[in-house]
């Protein structure tokens, strides 16, 4: 049999498999999928102003209520593809570099419902707790090396960050201190090594007296497996990749405080083998109120911005350097975008009708910029981009089927919502 032929009947029947008719399963195509091995989204809480940063256009005016870009454009390493001012390291690095231009959706005046929203992929649902999109990958993929977590959350934990119906397998492993690394997981220093043996030895005893006495109860298994977890992660060896002091001086002032040491954790637990890290910006409100930026948080926006570019451009470059970037699929995410027009006191409100995602190497065919939106970044005008093709593009660009079924309990639930991945990043 000929590839060709091989191919076409394996995904036909893949097709008929998976529920299609049989008209349908003829005329299926497969998805053509990516060649990365960890992703690193990078959330921006509040809501990235589009115009001001991967979207510019025309120059506005806060004071005369003018709409607009609040900073100048400048240009980038792809030709015709510009940015603003403030992004000026990523500038150079744009042909690594896409951003989605048009992403859209219909939930505009909950941060929490956003959130969820762009971490799920999904509506809000009062039946099906869907599981987030770190989740997801950590489900198929598993971690990249054992004696690691396949995904890792460097914020403030939250139910729209977790596993939903997959359970605690799918769960995250969370820091809020980088110094310190994840709660709970580090031993005391009062506690000596013949003390945590008998522990141990003792907590060893409770697990398996529990599994003789609650036997198939499904919450016993995941208080069991999260505490098997624990004890696996608790080591020295995965510790070892909290202390930063072991980089370089030049490479840790690279990257930046506070959000660049973050980032360049994320590079080595990446090395270390977790699959999934999101890492939470501005998590002090540098600028007063974060990516939020109504009223007076438009006047200092540029201080997240620049913050962002700094550590983003220094990530990209050390993958670069390391053979990684085309391995390390890197996601900038947000609730939302903002509007052109500006509010009462100067700033920006909420606007969900058309902003920007942001992806980096990870093997994709990066063009600078995909999909047009119009004169004022307002709506999409060439090459929409639903949140679903979005999820749909980053899981096939992890190597993950987006047209495959979860299964809560035993009712099948497709990864995405009906999401196309795009073709042109990928192929």
């Amino acid at each position: 049999m000929r590839r060709r032929n091989f191919l076409q009947t394996t995904s036909v029947s893949a097709a008929l498999a998976s529920g299609l008719p049989l008209q349908d399963a003829l005329a299926y195509q497969p998805q053509p999928m990516g060649k990365a091995e960890h992703c690193i989204m990078i959330w921006l809480g509040g809501g990235m102003a589009q115009i001001d940063t991967f979207d510019p256009k025309a120059m506005g005016d806060a004071k005369a209520k003018k709409a607009g870009s609040y900073y100048p454009a400048i240009d980038t390493a792809v030709s015709g593809v510009q940015v603003c001012e403030h992004l000026k390291e990523s500038a150079k690095l744009m042909d690594r570099i896409t951003a989605l231009r048009t992403v859209h959706h219909n939930v505009v005046d909950e941060h929490a419902a956003a959130t969820n929203r762009m971490h799920t992929g999904r509506v809000t649902s009062g039946t099906v707790q869907y599981p987030s999109l770190g989740s997801m990958i950590a489900h198929e993929r598993g971690a990249a090396s054992p004696g690691v977590p396949a995904y890792m959350l460097i914020g403030y934990p939250n139910l729209t960050r977790g596993p939903g119906f997959l359970g605690q397998k799918g769960g995250f492993v969370y820091l809020t201190d980088v110094e310190s690394g994840p709660a709970g997981l580090a031993r005391p220093a009062s506690i000596g090594t013949t003390r945590q043996s008998r522990r141990e030895r003792l907590l060893e005893t409770v697990r398996t007296a529990g599994e003789q006495r609650f036997a198939g109860d499904a919450l016993f298994e995941e208080y069991n497996s999260a505490m098997a977890e624990s004890l696996r992660l608790s080591g020295p060896e995965f510790m070892k990749v909290f202390d930063l002091k072991t980089e370089s001086d030049d490479v840790r002032t690279e990257y930046g405080e506070g959000f660049g040491q973050r980032m360049l954790l994320s590079r080595r637990l990446c090395e270390a083998g977790v699959r999934f890290i999101e890492v939470s910006h501005n998590m002090n409100f540098r600028n007063g109120t974060g990516w939020d930026t109504h009223n007076d948080g438009q006047l200092n926006q540029h201080l997240l911005i620049q913050e962002l570019d700094q550590s983003l451009a220094a990530l990209i470059r050390d993958l670069e350097a390391r053979q990684m970037l085309d391995k390390t699929l890197i996601v900038i995410n947000s609730e939302f975008g903002r509007p052109a027009q500006f509010d009462s006191g100067g700033g920006r409100g909420h606007h969900s009708k058309c902003f920007s995602m942001v992806l980096a190497g990870g093997g994709l065919n990066h063009c600078g910029a995909y999909g047009v939106s119009d004169e004022l970044a307002m709506e999409p005008v060439e090459n929409p981009v639903g949140v679903p093709d979005a999820f749909a593009t980053i899981l096939a660009c992890l190597q993950i089927d987006p047209t495959k079924n979860l299964y809560d309990g035993d009712r099948p639930v497709p990864i995405t919502d009906q999401g196309q991945a795009i073709k042109r990043l990928l192929t």
